[in-house]
């Protein structure tokens, strides 16, 4: 469970860190490299999913879809300096229980 949490948060950085560089690069005018070098961890975002033992993608990229949410979150307040309110740490617990509930409730084969 703990490499699974891992390779969650590392692909949730390597998501939101490249389309953060993107965006500086295109929506606040850094220079080129900061494009490609967004670019270049967006394909390692898109690599690190197949890392985890989860059988299932679509159920893999929902988990993350969860996680993403949450590191926004932390990304927007730690980077942007937009503190989160009441509903955005309310949201962020719907997820996590979402998460939890899609990866780890018991199925029957």
């Amino acid at each position: 469970m703990f490499k699974a949490i891992l390779l969650f948060i590392l692909a949730g950085l390597a998501e939101i860190g490249g389309g953060y560089m993107v965006w500086l690069w295109l929506r606040e005018g850094k220079p080129f490299w900061y494009g490609i070098l967004g670019s270049i961890i967006l394909v390692i975002y898109g690599v690190v999913p197949t890392l985890q033992s989860f059988p299932s993608f679509g159920r893999v990229y929902a988990a993350y879809g969860g996680i993403f949410i949450i590191l926004a979150v932390l990304w927007s307040w730690g980077v942007d300096k937009k503190t989160p309110d009441y509903y955005d740490w309310l949201g962020a617990i719907i997820c996590v229980v979402g998460i939890a509930v899609m990866l780890w409730a018991p199925r029957h084969a």
